[in-house]
């Protein structure tokens, strides 16, 4: 395991906490989102630094940000471009213009806003890496993130994302306000900054991102980890034989998209702590945020103010390690 490289990615961490502060979890998610080539859905309240998230991410590792504000009025080629015609010597040919999706980090800006086409469309960039047009297939950038946002408290004029939608989220992260401390080093931060005085320093590259992924990915994991790992997905298919309660509190269990998720996360997090192999700690500290989106609750969990954090909690509590 490289140490400079380790160093490269902790500097990364560093700068971006600088400039978001207080948001040290949603921080250390983009990074180990990065560091699995995954992607990030935000629910956090106006105003918690989710785009100044992205954009400090952008500016540290030197890469492009584009953003996506979306609307009900927003159409698919508004995300993957189209193709317009251009004038050339006399005649006119059909030349594609690339959107906002062909972009290394891209924020998704109250994605729960757009309609179902236009979510579609972006499933395909998230999952594919590629964007469909006129039936040709273009290829996004090798660095490719999606952040995606949502208010959870707003609602109206909303379309909740499909399942299948959700299910492409390597992390659903809930973003809540800053302590009172942090917040009055935000506002001396953003007083600095009217003047001028920002810090922003050599930009680090996404060489050290790709580096970072091959030793992720040659990391090895023993079998009772990998156990453990299945295990908490397959109490959320299988609670009965768990917890009667688990059984009425879930409805439909997370798919096997979970599992490779926590395979992925639980290297990452390992690779950022310094070590050569996956404990189970590891994956405890990945859990709540590849499992909580992936469960759909029952309605009587529902009415009792039952949330899927509380329900992965529980199979953590229940499931035994090895």
């Amino acid at each position: 395991m490289s140490d400079d490289l380790r160093g490269d990615i902790a500097t990364l961490t560093a700068r971006v906490n600088a400039a978001v502060i207080g948001q040290e979890a949603v921080v250390h998610s983009l990074i180990l989102a990065l560091l699995c080539n995954g992607n990030v859905l935000l629910e956090g309240l106006p105003g918690t630094a989710k785009t100044r998230s992205i954009k400090t991410l952008a500016a540290a590792l030197g890469v492009n940000l584009g953003r996506i504000q979306f609307t009900p009025d927003l159409l698919p080629a508004d995300v993957t471009g189209s193709e317009t015609y251009h004038d050339n010597e006399g005649g006119s040919q059909l030349v594609f213009e690339p959107g906002p999706i062909f972009n290394e980090l891209v924020l998704a800006d109250e994605i729960n806003r757009a309609p179902a086409k236009v979510q579609s469309a972006l499933l395909e960039a998230m999952e594919e890496r590629q964007v469909t047009v006129a039936g040709k297939s273009y290829p996004l950038p090798p660095l490719f993130l999606v952040m995606a946002t949502q208010n959870p408290i707003e609602q109206e004029g909303t379309y909740p994302l499909p399942e299948a939608q959700m299910d492409r989220f390597l992390f659903k992260v809930r973003v809540d306000y800053p302590e009172a401390a942090a917040e009055q080093a935000i506002v001396r931060m953003l007083q600095a900054e009217e003047g001028g005085h920002q810090g922003e320093g050599e930009a680090i590259g996404s060489d050290a991102i790709f580096a970072a992924r091959a030793e992720i990915q040659a990391m090895p994991v023993s079998d009772a980890v990998e156990r453990y790992l299945v295990d908490l997905v397959m109490a959320t298919r299988h609670p009965s034989g768990i917890s009667e309660q688990l059984a009425a509190w879930i409805a439909v269990g997370s798919s096997p998209r979970a599992s490779i998720a926590l395979h992925r996360a639980a290297r990452a997090e390992a690779w950022l702590q310094g070590r050569d192999h996956v404990l189970p700690e590891d994956v405890r500290a990945v859990a709540p945020a590849v499992m909580r989106h992936r469960l759909i609750l029952s309605y009587d969990a529902l009415a009792d103010g039952i949330d899927t954090d509380r329900v992965v909690a529980e199979i953590m509590d229940l499931v035994a390690v090895g």
